[in-house]
This record gives structure tokens, C-alpha cells and sequence, in this order.
């Protein structure tokens, strides 16, 4: 079976000893940034869509290096990308975000609905759930709670859609002759390390029994 059941799902989240809670707060989806979504998926995908809609078959897990949740969510909060973020601003005005952020001490908070697309990964964002963890510093390195917290969104994203692959954003461009790799522009990318090889192998383990598929050499 490629996904724990039910009950074997029960049992890693017991045995976590920690009450999972997912917080709703949305960041701004309003008309503008459905357009400019759906224009992303258009000039980047070569997906012409009605509604700007996934199809989960991958979680990418990321740090946002801000240290606090209350700056992450306002940087991810607008519709128009950052003037700050010179090194993607070439690729389109729609915002970075995610589905997912998960503050320090492990709070999950759910920003957009699960099949909602977000800007979060290059190249794959059209079929990723994102998951972002406030810090990735060597001042503030991801913490025990948010280990735990990645732990069970993974399993519970998993018995909820088909995923396929469990990557950490630093291994997005292994990606580049997959068919889930989507991206128009052969120079379009950004050179990342989140969330630590560390941080990644330890959820890796922790969800072996999902049997995600290998990831491209």
C-alpha cells in the first residue's frame, strides 16, 4: 500500500504526543490575486485554467528565514509580489505563499485551501502543497515542534490526495526533465537550501511508511 491507513495514521500520531491543531487564516485571495494566479499558471505552466485549482501530487517543505510568524504572514499576506524580491519579480507580480505555515512552537496555520495554488516552488508549483516553517537561521534553526508538526501535515496530506513526492525545496530543480516540470523559462531559477538536509531527513524517516516515489537522480 503506497499510504498509511487510518488507523496506522492514529498510532504515529499518538505516538507524536502532541495535539495537532490547524489554524484557518487566510491570506488575501480576492480578484486580483486570482488573476494574477491564473495568469501564472497561463505564462509560466502553459495552463489555461477557469479556476486556479491543483492537483496535489507533491509536498515541498520550506523555511522563510523571517523570523517571526506575524512578518512571515504580512510578507505572504498581499497579492502583489515584494519589491524586495528582485531575484523573481521577472516571472510575474503575483505573491509568494504558501498553503501551509507552521510557527516555532509547532502551531499549524493554514493559509489557502489545500488545492489553491501557491507560489512557493519554481517550476512545480501547478501540482505542490507548500509548507513553510518560520526560521531556518543559525540563530533560529527549525525547531523539535515544527519537526513534529511537518510530520503530521505529510501524513495527513498524504491520506488526502495522491502525492507522489516529498521534497525539500533545495531539490526542486531535480525535477527539470520530470512530466511535473512545467516551467517556460530555462533560465528561471533561484538557488535554495531550505529546509536543511537535516530537517528533511528527519521527516523522510519519520514517513518512510508512505512510500513516496524516489526522487530524479
Amino acid at each position: 500500500m503506497k499510504h498509511l491507513g487510518l488507523a496506522l495514521l492514529t498510532l504515529v500520531l499518538v505516538s507524536c504526543k502532541t495535539s495537532f491543531e490547524m489554524i484557518d487564516k487566510p491570506i488575501i485571495f480576492d480578484a486580483e490575486r486570482r488573476a494574477l494566479t491564473l495568469d501564472y499558471l497561463a505564462d509560466r505552466y502553459g495552463l489555461e485554467q477557469e479556476e486556479p485549482i491543483i492537483t496535489p501530487k507533491m509536498i515541498v517543505l520550506h523555511w522563510t528565514v523571517i523570523p517571526t510568524f506575524d512578518e512571515s504572514f504580512e510578507f505572504f499576506k498581499a497579492p502583489i509580489l515584494a519589491s524586495t524580491r528582485g531575484d523573481i519579480n521577472g516571472a510575474g507580480q503575483l505573491n509568494v505563499s504558501s498553503q501551509f505555515m507552521v510557527d516555532r512552537d509547532g502551531s499549524i496555520y493554514r493559509l489557502l485551501p489545500e488545492t489553491t495554488m501557491a507560489r512557493h516552488v519554481i517550476g512545480l508549483n501547478h501540482c505542490a502543497i507548500g509548507i513553510e516553517n518560520i526560521g531556518g537561521t543559525p540563530d533560529l534553526p527549525l525547531t523539535k515542534a515544527q519537526l513534529k508538526s511537518n510530520i503530521f501535515l505529510v501524513n495527513y496530506l498524504a491520506e488526502k490526495y495522491d502525492i507522489d513526492y516529498l521534497i525539500g525545496h533545495y531539490e526542486y530543480t531535480q525535477f527539470e526533465n520530470h512530466p511535473l516540470w512545467l516551467e517556460s523559462d530555462a533560465n528561471y531559477r533561484t538557488e535554495k537550501t531550505d529546509p536543511g538536509k537535516d530537517f528533511m531527513h528527519s521527516v523522510r524517516q519519520a514517513t518512510k511508511n508512505l512510500y513516496f516515489e524516489p526522487i530524479p537522480e
